[in-house]
């Protein structure tokens, strides 16, 4: 049996690193706490990715809290998904109790509160500085996932973002989409079909029900403009601590689709946006999702492909993702294997169903000469967790059971008027209030098929005797054109459908969406 000497000197062996990094706890060994072996974490690392599991009321939610937090003070702006609506309180300074005192004089530490500059977004009508997306921005890729096509619909949309770019429409809004898909069924229908193919009137028809149900769940309040620049999630306060930015979205619980959709979006759009950092000593951003299972779920082969490819490119650009979610099997074996932090807190075995679960959740971690892992991992306490992290060299630590810090912040809810207050401090909402309304795809078709209706009826005027040849209409005239037939151009639009764009950024700096 290993003994306390050979454990204390594993872990300070393992958890001290040259560079600069964060405490999160200390080990416990046989229920003691070993004060003089702090557990950190290299901020080198944080761009390895991540992992916080746990069944529910395990503490995951303060330990995604008290990591955001320290990440800030050290200059890493973080991103996190609130879809419980229970992070607001990391948003003001949080007060001492005892169960508090009890824990840090266990781990030797002091506890003190810690103000966040915090920035609440929103995609929905939860308040917050408004984030939104053109439907370009999304692609068709990620446009058919929220809509639920099938493979049929998904090439009529895939057509449709192909003659939009081709014929140089914006694609803003949902009136954009809608207005093109008709007009590619009705009187565009003879010029789509010489040029790109047939189109299922049945299709478009299941389409625009589907763009109904989205609307419903009030997607059309982020599709549009102005879309947000993603330098407003990378600032420093005027101490040098990064930006807290949380997107409440606790009125999509019941809207996943809606939900994983964006996150994917959003991704893309970072990984498109930021340039390559290489090594760097810290991370620019780390994005906390939690709920992460709500990504993956009904994801086809090709988009798990395309996340896991992005979770293993988007580090090059300074960016950390976190998984927060109740089980490791919640996340597919291609991603959970690029997570090189996983911080386990304790699962529970009430059925046959979860004994299973739990031995399939040790075997994610690091053997243990110290531990037990598959029957320790069903006895940890709130606010304890199974820990492996990343050294400096990329090389996992010893799994270690630890004592995890309490947060700085309020570990609880603001009241309405701390909201308010809070979000009226904010620097950018003036920026994002008001909606953009250019000229988009909807004008410019609509004056097309103006044209078109009066260049047949001076068609019609001109030869009314039954029988001749007509004479060809606008649009064929433009079509047969030696301009026309060579017009068409190809654009490659990268991981997730949306990395592409050119003309939509040139419009735009550096935009989020």
């Amino acid at each position: 049996m290993a003994d306390k000497t050979g454990f204390i000197q594993t872990i300070q062996n393992g958890y001290t690193f040259k560079g600069d990094s964060i405490t999160i706890g200390m080990p416990v060994w046989n229920e003691e706490v070993i004060q003089e072996s702090p557990v950190r974490v290299p901020l080198s690392t944080f761009n390895r990715h991540g992992l916080i599991a746990g069944a529910t009321g395990t503490g995951k939610t303060k330990t995604l809290q008290g990591l955001a937090e320290q990440l800030s003070k050290k200059g890493v702006s973080v991103l996190l998904m609130d879809i419980k609506g229970d992070l607001s309180g990391i948003a003001v300074p949080g007060e001492s109790n005892p169960k508090i005192e009890d824990r840090h004089k266990l781990l030797g530490l002091k506890w003190e509160p810690i103000e966040n500059n915090a920035e609440f977004l929103s995609i929905s009508d939860e308040p917050g500085t408004r984030m939104r997306a053109t439907v370009s921005e999304f692609g068709p890729v990620l446009l058919s996932r929220i809509l639920e096509l099938n493979d049929v619909q998904s090439g009529t949309i895939s057509l449709l973002f192909k003659y939009s770019d081709d014929n140089k429409l914006p694609l803003l809004d949902i009136t954009d989409l809608r207005k093109t898909l008709q007009y590619m069924s009705q009187e565009g229908k003879d010029e789509i079909e010489k040029n790109y193919g047939l189109v299922s009137t049945t299709s478009v028809g299941a389409i625009l029900r589907n763009i109904i149900r989205i609307e419903e769940q009030g997607a059309s309040k982020f599709f549009g403009e102005p879309s947000f620049d993603i330098d407003d999630l990378i600032r420093l306060d005027n101490q040098g601590r990064g930006m807290v930015n949380v997107v409440r979205l606790s009125d999509v619980q019941g809207k996943p689709q809606l939900f994983s959709t964006f996150m994917l979006c959003l991704l893309a759009e970072i990984y498109a946006t930021m340039p390559e950092r290489g090594d760097m000593d810290a991370p620019e951003l780390v994005i906390f999702m939690d709920e992460a299972h709500l990504i993956f779920k009904d994801a086809t082969k090709e988009l798990l492909n395309q996340i896991e490819t992005m979770v293993k490119l988007i580090r090059s650009k300074g960016v950390g993702l976190f998984f927060i979610t109740q089980n490791p099997s919640d996340i597919p074996d291609e991603v959970l294997g690029q997570l090189g932090f996983k911080l386990q807190h304790a699962l529970r075995a009430f059925t046959a169903k979860d004994r299973k679960d739990i031995e399939k959740a040790a075997e994610n971690y690091p053997i243990s000469e110290y531990y037990d892992t598959e029957n320790l991992i069903t006895q940890l306490g709130i606010g304890e967790a199974l820990v492996t992290v990343l050294n400096e060299k990329g090389v996992p630590t010893p799994l270690v059971h630890t004592m995890l810090c309490a947060p700085g912040s309020r570990m609880d809810v603001l009241t309405a008027d701390e909201l308010e207050k809070t979000i009226r401090k904010s620097t950018i909402a003036q920026k994002y209030e008001n909606e953009l309304d250019r000229e988009s795809a909807s004008e410019i078709l609509a004056k097309k098929i103006e044209e078109l209706h009066q260049s047949q009826q001076e068609t019609e005027d001109e030869n009314p005797k039954p029988g001749g040849r007509e004479e060809k209409s606008f649009v064929e005239k433009a079509i047969s054109s030696s301009v026309g037939r060579t017009v068409v151009r190809e654009l490659t639009r990268g991981l997730l459908g949306v990395l592409g764009l050119n003309s939509t950024r040139k419009r735009r700096k550096n935009s989020l969406f």
